[in-house]
């Protein structure tokens, strides 16, 4: 009885020892892909101009919708080509020359929707139903959420002083999610969601105040390039804090969908982080907060 005891014990040891072995290799993982990974970001965000930006988030953009696609594709048939198509309409509007972007762009985004439900619905005449309106409307919602969504980081970094506003996605989106996981672990005690249950009241609000203090300091730091006043610093602080909190909705309206199709990603293209929309989940859903927000307090 003591030899099993003791075999137990020792696979036991073992277990633990194999899981932590997996841990640090996951973590290594994480590691060096957001090493390699942010600076390309930044760079292509900061440096890159209208073109560079365009085309790298147009390519963003067609492989999120790629993931999401895969994702829903369990208990639905989406329409495949819509999606692609809409990603490469977007990608040729921004892309296009001034004139075009000051004239259309404003309204496009408002005009896709109507656009793309007629192309939508002439599908289902033309195909005798053979396509249904679960179908239609998970195809859509694709549509909205990732393609429109990732087109508005576009139209941040167009905007005066966009080489800067753009980084509010960013801190917005990653900064929040830095302080609500630092803060939640050290202080949370009350459940922010059943969604992702290890998510806190405490770390939401450490979140939502970090990324506010994060601004704060990132304007004044870049005070003379950008031209900010204490006012203007402010404002953008505020923004950064509503962004914030949208960014946890965010964060967790992806968890939800993950969940109901039952994957822990979705894809496998960023080691140790999942696929593009695992990364981009939150920041999409703040750019088109922090552009009409910018747009209308600050232009």
């Amino acid at each position: 009885m003591k030899q099993l005891s003791n075999i137990k014990k020792e696979q036991g040891n073992l277990g633990r020892i194999s899981m932590e072995k997996i841990k640090k290799k996951i973590d290594i993982k994480r590691i060096t892909s957001a090493l390699l990974g942010f600076p390309l970001v930044v760079l292509v965000l900061t440096l890159g101009n209208k073109y560079v930006v365009d085309v790298f988030l147009a390519i963003i953009a067609a492989i999120a919708m790629q993931e999401y696609l895969n994702a829903i594709s369990k208990d639905s048939k989406p329409i495949r080509w819509i999606g692609y198509i809409s990603c490469i309409l977007i990608a040729l509007i921004h892309i296009g020359p001034e004139k075009l972007d000051s004239l259309v762009i404003e309204n496009f985004n408002m005009l896709i929707i109507p656009i793309l439900l007629l192309i939508l619905f002439t599908t289902i005449i033309v195909t005798d139903m053979k396509i249904n309106f679960k179908d239609i409307s998970y195809t859509l919602f694709g549509i909205i959420y990732v393609i429109t969504c990732i087109s508005f980081i576009a139209q941040i970094r167009g905007m005066e002083n966009g080489r800067y506003l753009v980084w509010f996605a960013i801190i917005a989106a990653w900064g929040t999610d830095t302080f609500a996981y630092i803060i939640g672990k050290r202080f949370g005690k009350h459940k922010f969601s059943e969604v992702s249950p290890k998510k806190s009241i405490e770390g939401a609000v450490g979140g939502v105040v970090g990324a506010a203090l994060l601004t704060a300091l990132y304007c004044t730091i870049l005070r003379q390039q950008m031209g900010t006043d204490v006012k203007e610093i402010c404002i953008l602080s505020a923004i950064a804090a509503v962004a914030g909190l949208i960014s946890m909705v965010g964060d967790l309206c992806a968890s939800a969908i993950k969940r109901n199709y039952d994957i822990k990603d979705y894809g496998h293209l960023i080691p140790g982080h999942g696929g593009i929309l695992d990364r981009f989940d939150s920041m999409i859903i703040t750019a088109p907060i922090i552009y009409y927000l910018s747009y209308y307090f600050l232009t």
